[in-house]
């Protein structure tokens, strides 16, 4: 079991990439080398960002009042991840857990609240963009002058500022060259935020129930599909142009045909959930696509729910469920994050007794008279 503090991101293995993206940018490259040595390096924030024609719907902003800080019901944060190679030969899947998101990294207008970063990411094609993006989406988080307000557009846009950061640093060394989908939550607050680009996935447990917090980004999605063909792209046997089996990610810039400076059928730009959250709130999971393969949304509630009943331990509660997807023959590399709001674990739910309505027929009535005028003789 692994817990990260800070923006260092968690995982095991190790794999290469060998294409070559395009338009170099050496001073991009080089603070990427250095943030893997783990020096504090934030790369510059850039404001103005195109997002891609077909994306141009207005997002909900949620902004953070004083009384979804001091309000009836505040989460009690607990966290913890973990991550497992499974049956592949590398390691392409990161995660990380940051508790205590602002505090830890010296921002001083925190909101006297609960504020956290929990993210999953899956690499393809290497694990460098997930690293890359790990390590950089939460500070481009950071740096917006408006945080924590205005969340969903700080999210949306960091997620195609670590985009674009990564092609610049992949461009002059083609070893980096990678993609990796990237689901990135916040809690600011009372409110829940899950930013998603991919198909790892988020859900909730609110008194037993599951409640997805975001949607897989398959070529099979006909939303998905309608996107990507406005944008230029095709499906093909399933796949993305062919190549790829998600239609949202970070990184991928040298696979031909998938993003430009005018956009393209494979987006970074993630689709955004936000809930406040209530005393009914008992979890979150988070989890790579390796994880949802062999769970259905609910069967991973039921399952982490139990445990958590037994143990009340969210870094136990992940290698749980990173173990039970072995169990299932989970072909992917596996990851795992879950976020508990209370300090309890789940309580037992109580169904309640149905009430049972009782009916004698005709016949039986019958009997029932004649047993009665019997006793009577």
């Amino acid at each position: 079991m692994e817990e990260t503090e800070g923006v260092n991101c968690c995982s095991e293995g190790r794999s290469s990439s060998e294409s070559r993206p395009p338009n170099p940018n050496p001073s991009i490259a080089s603070a990427y080398r250095k943030c893997k040595r783990n020096d504090p390096v934030v790369l510059p924030c850039r404001n103005s960002l195109v997002r891609h024609a077909s994306l141009q719907t207005k997002m909900k902003l949620s902004d953070v009042s004083a009384e979804d800080v001091t309000g009836d019901f505040l989460p009690k944060l607990r966290s913890g991840g973990y991550a497992d190679v499974g049956f592949r030969s590398s390691m392409e899947d990161v995660y990380v857990c940051v508790d205590h998101f602002m505090q830890d990294h010296g921002l001083n207008k925190h909101i006297g609240g609960p504020n956290a970063f929990y993210g999953v990411f899956d690499g393809h094609g290497g694990k460098h963009a997930a690293d890359f993006a790990c390590n950089h989406l939460p500070k481009f988080i950071l740096e917006d002058t408006n945080f924590p307000v205005d969340i969903e557009r700080i999210v949306a846009s960091a997620f195609l500022q670590t985009d674009n950061a990564f092609a610049e640093a992949c461009s002059l060394d083609a070893a980096l060259a990678s993609g990796t989908t990237a689901l990135a939550t916040l809690v600011i607050g009372r409110f829940l935020v899950v930013a998603n680009a991919g198909d790892c996935r988020a859900v909730l447990c609110r008194s037993g129930k599951a409640i997805e917090m975001s949607r897989d980004h398959k070529p099979v999605c006909i939303k998905e599909k309608r996107r990507i063909e406005a944008s230029g792209g095709y499906v093909y046997d399933g796949y993305l142009n062919g190549q790829l089996s998600v239609t949202r990610a970070i990184g991928d810039w040298h696979m031909e045909g998938m993003k430009g400076k005018d956009g393209g059928p494979l987006s970074a730009e993630p689709e955004l959930m936000t809930t406040k959250l209530t005393a009914e709130d008992e979890f979150l999971i988070i989890g790579c696509d390796g994880i949802w393969d062999v769970f259905r949304s609910q069967n991973a509630v039921d399952f982490a729910r139990r445990r958590l009943q037994d143990h009340n331990d969210p870094a136990v509660c992940s290698k749980d469920l990173v173990d039970e997807a072995l169990k299932r023959k989970s072909g992917d590399n596996l990851a795992a994050v879950v976020v508990c709001f209370q300090q309890q674990p789940p309580p037992n739910l109580v169904a309640p007794r149905a009430r049972v309505h009782r009916s004698f027929s005709a016949e039986s009535l019958k009997e029932l008279q004649s047993f009665l005028d019997s006793l009577g003789k």
